[in-house]
């Protein structure tokens, strides 16, 4: 098993069997949040436009996002996973445009399995690489965090590669203190900025059990995250 760890979100990775691409702060722990909430799928887009034709083309989707942290103009949602409660998402579809993760993960469609993850699912991303799709020791792994500088998605990547390799070096606890102390989330903590909820940086650093993985998928030409039952495999609740 060959596992390489890179930044950003604007390259496709090197050729690999399985493209895992983070965004914790806060795009994919929202994508999470979302499918517990009863979200059907999630459509990234890569911009403003394409979302905007797609809600034109489906008026009940529903549009989230950000640019800059911040809402979209005629978007619904924002990027807060805080904030994504607070709609009944039972059955819909997603339209999510999101400077990194998304973006990082639509260039990330060169390999076989591609799955997307926040901190909340990253044990069950793990174990699902490993029970179920890990076929011999020459499968090649990509974890992309798709900050380009951001230690909180790099904490994860790390927490990630940790699990497969089996080393136990990166606890929970270190990789939460990690994504608690980045850059990225020193605007969450500051009350100048109340568009930004501290209380996100709670549920991005949360670990909640889990059945499911989110994998991308190509459906009608168009890329898909779909729920991917994980069989009897759970992330520790913290």
């Amino acid at each position: 098993m060959k596992i390489r760890i890179m930044q950003g979100h604007n390259r496709p990775p090197e050729p690999a069997q399985i493209n895992v691409v983070i965004d914790v702060i806060r795009a994919f722990t929202v994508a999470h949040y979302a499918f517990l909430n009863g979200v059907q799928g999630i459509i990234p887009v890569a911009g403003v436009d394409e979302a905007m034709k797609l809600k034109e083309l489906h008026p009940d989707f529903i549009l989230a996002g950000e640019i800059k942290g911040l809402l979209i103009p005629g978007f619904q949602l924002d990027n807060s996973p805080v904030r994504l409660q607070q709609f009944d998402l039972q059955g819909k579809f997603l339209i999510q445009k999101t400077t990194n993760g998304v973006t990082a993960a639509l260039n990330a469609m060169n390999a076989e399995h591609v799955l997307v993850t926040g901190f909340s699912n990253a044990r069950t991303t793990a174990q699902f690489i490993k029970e179920r799709l890990l076929g011999h020791e020459e499968m090649s792994i990509n974890i992309i965090a798709s900050h380009p500088t951001g230690d909180d998605d790099l904490a994860c990547a790390e927490y990630i590669a940790d699990i497969l390799r089996q080393s136990g070096y990166v606890t929970p606890e270190l990789t939460i203190d990690r994504i608690r102390s980045s850059e990225a989330a020193m605007k969450f903590y500051d009350t100048g900025q109340p568009e930004f909820l501290e209380e996100d940086i709670s549920l991005c650093t949360l670990e909640l059990p889990s059945d499911f993985v989110m994998k991308v998928n190509i459906r009608n030409g168009m890329p898909l995250i779909e729920k991917v039952k994980a069989g009897s495999i759970h992330a520790h609740a913290r």
